[in-house]
This record gives structure tokens, C-alpha cells and sequence, in this order.
């Protein structure tokens, strides 16, 4: 999507699986498998979408999925289809180099994963080297010692070579990124998740992260399982809503497949999608 010198274009980093109970939360299976279909082992597919946002002086990523270093566990677990990210770039005419900043909506392994990777000798390293990556204080503090609800879910191997070379910058609330782009803290998912607001000229658009996965997520009582604090997800789920409906702004999924963003409209309390390609 060209917004005068500037551009945004979805990137993907493959699919993941995850477990559908899981994924929706309170919310009872003869209701979601409805709307979507799980594997023979109660597993929904979901997309690993990532933005780039490219300016005449700076191309920025937000997240970065979850890269190269899984092992088969993993793999098996999550089905995972994924190390796509540099392949995507490449479309684009980008490399890993090319990146000057990357904004992580927290440092889960889907969403920080590919931050680093694993060199010819097997020595971690940064993946994006001369990228400055930005992340919520607390949500560093939490990963660097993560309590036993998000312990299975961070991986500091993604992170902490990232720290040892002075690749990270915290944020601490809301923040101006460049002038147009700015993080918003809201936890939710998980302590310091935050996500990203873009506007220029008329066009207004959210990378929602975890708060809205799916098209799927757009109702507010689906809150994942998986969520830390899910009242917080609710609120900011109901906020953006309200903002996509009555502002007009672009909401985008991070684990949509197909149709990975869309402006939404409402008719007597009934969402609606409108897919838009990025």
C-alpha cells in the first residue's frame, strides 16, 4: 500500500498451528469450528504476519516470527511452515541488512523468534545486524525472568544476544517511533505487549498483534486461553473496534490467513470485514 513516499506491505514468516480450545478461550468448540476447521489434533492454522513499513530514510519491521532455530518438537507441536521472512524480504529487494528498525509486540517466541539465528559455527546471532529493535521495558524485564504462566511461551535465545550488543531500546508507554508511526502499550497478551498505530495523510492503520489474531477475534468474548491479563485484551479489543468502525482505520491481523487485513463496518451490532491487500 503506497502512502505518498512512503509504503506498507504485509510480510510473512510462513504458518504456525496452534490449539483451537486454546485460541478462543471460553468459548465452546460447536461455536468457533463453525466459523473455522481444526486438524485431527484440535489445531487451527494461523498465519505469522509481519508489516513493513518503508520510508525514504528508514524501512522498519514490526516483529519478526519466529525464525530459523526451532527444533522438532516445535515443529511437530505447532506444524510449523515457517523461516519465510527473508524470502519475503527479498520480494520487496530487501535483505536482513536493509532493516533499520524492528518494533516486537512483545518477545514471545512467534512474534521475536526470528531476531536472532544460528551462524555456520552454531553461535547465536543477530539476524537483522544493524537494526535497532524496540520493545516495552517491562515486557524485557518479564522475558529476562519469566514467571511460570509465560515461561514455555519466551525463548531468550531470542533476545539476549540482542542485549549483549546493544540492539535494544526500550520503550516505556506510548511512543513516537518516526513522526506517523507510534507504539501503544497494552498488555493483554501478555505484561508489555504493546502495537502499532500508522497515520498518513488520510489512511490510518493498526498492527493490532495479539489482541485482534484473527478476523475470527473480532467478537469480543473470543480472548485466547493464552492471554496473561485477558480483561486487558477485551478493553483494547472493544477500543480498537470502536476506532475501526466509527475513525476508519485499517486494522491488521497478525495471524490471519488470507485476507490479513480489513476495515470493519457495523449494522445493528453485527461486525463486518472488509479484506484489504497490503
Amino acid at each position: 500500500m503506497k502512502l505518498g513516499s512512503a509504503a506498507v506491505n504485509l510480510v510473512t514468516d510462513g504458518t504456525l498451528s496452534k490449539d483451537g480450545g486454546a485460541l478462543f478461550g471460553r468459548v465452546p468448540k460447536m461455536d468457533w469450528e463453525q466459523a473455522i476447521k481444526p486438524d485431527r489434533r484440535n489445531r487451527v492454522k494461523m498465519g505469522i504476519n509481519l508489516l513493513l513499513i518503508q520510508t525514504p530514510k528508514f524501512n522498519i519491521l514490526v516483529d519478526t516470527g519466529l525464525g530459523s532455530k526451532s527444533n522438532d518438537m516445535i515443529k511437530d507441536i505447532y506444524s510449523l511452515n515457517g523461516n519465510k521472512l527473508a524470502k519475503s524480504l527479498k520480494q520487496l529487494n530487501l535483505s536482513p541488512k536493509d532493516i533499520s528498525l524492528i518494533i516486537l509486540s512483545h518477545l514471545q517466541f512467534d512474534r521475536a523468534g526470528g531476531c536472532t539465528k544460528l551462524d555456520r559455527s552454531g553461535k547465536l546471532v543477530p539476524a537483522f545486524p544493524k537494526a535497532k529493535h524496540l520493545v516495552q521495558k517491562v515486557c524485557l524485564e518479564e522475558s529476562k525472568s519469566p514467571s511460570e504462566i509465560e515461561k514455555s511461551f519466551v525463548n531468550q535465545d531470542d533476545f539476549m544476544p540482542l542485549v549483549e550488543k546493544d540492539l535494544i531500546e526500550e520503550l516505556d508507554g506510548e511512543s513516537e517511533i518516526i513522526p506517523g508511526i507510534k507504539t501503544q502499550i497494552t498488555g493483554g497478551p501478555s505484561m508489555g505487549h504493546q502495537i502499532v498505530f500508522i497515520e498518513w495523510g488520510s489512511e490510518r492503520i493498526v498492527y493490532a498483534g495479539s489482541i485482534i489474531p484473527t478476523r475470527f477475534h473480532i467478537s469480543p468474548q473470543h480472548v485466547a486461553a493464552y492471554d496473561v491479563y485477558p480483561y486487558e485484551t477485551l478493553e483494547w479489543k472493544k477500543k480498537l473496534i470502536d476506532m475501526a468502525v466509527n475513525d476508519g482505520w485499517l486494522i491488521v491481523f497478525g495471524n490471519e490467513v488470507g485476507h490479513s487485513a480489513g476495515y470493519l463496518t457495523s449494522s445493528s451490532g453485527n461486525l463486518a470485514i472488509q479484506p484489504i491487500e497490503l
